[in-house]
């Protein structure tokens, strides 16, 4: 009797800690649930230029509209797309169409104005002391290799399969990663060597480095040599949920020497929001619109609330 005792009291005490633990789980997630504040949730798909303005974004809702909290989630493109639609992200800056166009065909999503107010490039370059302004001429201007990036970009099987063949180039192809290719890029431009790599923009390269894009008249680069459109995605309910953010996101609008400039301050400073900082220092300009769009939207929310 006296060990049956104990074995009940034992699965007494076992279900009363259970039952201890699932109403802490209970009271964790109610308290979760009820936090009050401005949070936004951006996708970050880990490019230049969408860490560049996301975090942009980040410091301004922040600081100057009071944001308790925005965090950048690194995912896949096309997670990124279904993680705006189902309103796991708020929004996504880093939108390149038409390239992203296939995702935007299965995904509810709100696609705002173009941030960007520039015109991307993106090709094969060579440092501006290299005798060569076309893939034509790239044979007698004593470059022996074009430094590429992944084997998985779109431009490097369009090279190899397209572009050296149709203009007969003798250069070697390297593959690198991107930080790799940017690392040899600034060594042997410090070292006045002659070479060419896979250059695009916006990119702070295009800040730090002169050079200029290897012109394609056969036109072997195919749609890589068209301009695109930078732009971001929100979730279509965030107009209602969060008129100032959305307000603001819709706003911003950034050229390419201020994009390329941002990039810069960000990749010297080695942190996002000191590289930020230090750039907002001589652009306060430029993001005094989308501060004065958000008020404005946070004005009228105010007087809307305040409606009996």
């Amino acid at each position: 009797m006296g060990g049956a005792k104990k074995i009940e009291n034992a699965i007494f005490l076992v279900l009363l800690l259970a039952a201890g633990a699932l109403l802490t789980g209970c009271g964790g997630a109610s308290d979760v649930s009820a936090e009050e504040g401005k949070y936004l949730v951006l996708g970050d798909i880990g490019w230049e230029e969408g860490a560049a303005v996301s975090n942009l974004t980040k410091l301004l809702l922040e600081e100057e509209l009071e944001y308790d909290g925005v965090s950048l989630r690194p995912m896949d493109v096309r997670l990124l797309f279904e993680g705006v639609a189902s309103g796991e992200l708020n929004a996504f800056q880093d939108v390149w169409l038409p390239n992203h166009q296939r995702y935007l065909g299965t995904n509810k999503v709100e696609l705002l104005n173009d941030w960007y107010e520039g015109e991307t490039s993106f090709g094969v370059a060579v440092p501006s002391y290299v005798q060569a302004t076309s893939f034509e001429n790239l044979n007698e201007s004593g470059v022996e290799e074009i430094l590429g990036i992944a084997p998985g970009a779109e431009i490097m099987p369009k090279l190899r399969e397209e572009v050296i063949p149709a203009y007969g180039l003798d250069q070697e192809l390297v593959e690198l990663s991107t930080n790799e290719m940017l690392a040899e890029v600034e060594k042997r431009y410090e070292e006045g060597e002659k070479f060419a790599f896979i250059g695009w923009s916006p990119h702070w390269m295009n800040h730090r480095y002169d050079f200029r894009y290897l012109a394609d008249p056969l036109d072997a680069q195919g749609q890589l040599n068209d301009p695109a459109r930078l732009t971001t995605v929100v979730n279509q309910d965030l107009q209602e949920d969060d008129p100032v953010a959305y307000a603001f996101l819709n706003e911003v609008r950034l050229n390419e020497a201020q994009l390329n400039e941002l990039e810069d301050e960000i990749e010297r400073a080695e942190d996002p929001e000191a590289g930020v900082t230090s750039w907002l220092e001589d652009n306060r300009e430029a993001v005094e619109p989308w501060l004065e769009a958000a008020r404005d939207a946070e004005a009228v929310e105010e007087t809307t609330g305040n409606e009996p």
